[in-house]
């Protein structure tokens, strides 16, 4: 049986849908929001700020797909702020766990409060926020946890213990959460990036460039992409896609799993 493009359409609406995307006034987590939006769902903007640009962008972001978004403030390093949030929200029918910081240094060297900042804000806040929101799902009968992993949720890099500890950690909390609400109309997946272009990741490449001697795309290619073989970032489009698809009817049937968007890095 065809499946016809006015079908697959209404298949990616996500429409009456209302969805919390943590970390979300910039990069990976603005772009999942704006997937999100784009599709038909009422959208949750976070991060830890409370600035008028917060709430600017949340407007701004509103009037272009015809949808309500609100920022909603709240420091993920803090689990009564994470359950506060999606309480604020009024519950939620989607939930992307997209916050996260990094920090490189030796284990013997890493400092203690940065370990403790990164396990709260990359793996701890998925638990406070999941905890928080199965509740209405359950309630409903439907629900979508995405989870933003990382390459480093599968794999590792040295200097990156409490980032790959966390992702991983993020990985095997995605799996438990998916057997724990099987059968019940909500699913729990992570996706798992490489390296992709975001803001943060574009402003540090002026410095490597100048660091190597190397022209930009030389440095691209052969420093800040090394490890993955298609030699492209990811973008911030392709893992908002990507969500959008973990939201839709297409993946009733995915659950409990990872989806790589790496250019080939995890099939080393």
């Amino acid at each position: 049986m065809l499946l016809h493009v006015q079908h697959l359409e209404a298949w990616m609406t996500l429409s009456g849908k209302r969805a919390v995307v943590t970390g979300s006034n910039s990069g990976i987590g603005l772009g999942v929001a704006e997937a999100l939006a784009a599709a038909g769902a009422e959208v949750i903007l976070n991060s830890f700020t409370d600035r008028p640009e917060d709430h600017a962008l949340a407007a701004e972001l509103g009037a272009r797909h015809g949808v309500p978004v609100r920022y909603i403030p709240a420091d993920m390093s803090k689990g009564a702020e994470c359950r506060a949030l999606v309480e604020k929200a009024g519950g939620c029918d989607i939930l992307v766990n997209n916050a996260g910081i990094q920090f490189v240094c030796a284990v013997e060297e890493f400092p203690v409060e940065k370990w403790d900042a990164i396990l709260a804000i990359n793996l701890s806040s998925a638990f406070h926020t999941t905890a928080a929101a199965l509740p209405g799902m359950r309630a409903k009968g439907w629900g979508r946890i995405v989870n933003v992993a990382s390459a480093h949720g599968l794999t590792a890099s040295p200097f990156k213990s409490a980032y790959v500890a966390a992702k991983h950690g993020v990985v095997g909390l995605t799996k438990t959460v998916a057997l724990e609400v099987a059968g019940q109309g909500i699913t729990c997946n992570a996706i798992c990036p490489g390296y992709v272009l975001t803001p943060l990741v574009e402003a540090q490449i002026p410095e490597q460039m100048k660091v190597h001697n190397m022209d930009r795309e030389t440095v691209i290619r052969e420093v800040m992409l090394q490890r993955q073989p298609s030699r492209q970032f990811a973008t911030v489009e392709q893992i908002g896609g990507t969500a959008v698809y973990l939201c839709s009817p297409a993946a009733d049937q995915v659950t409990g799993t990872t989806i790589s968007v790496d250019g080939g890095w995890t099939a080393l």
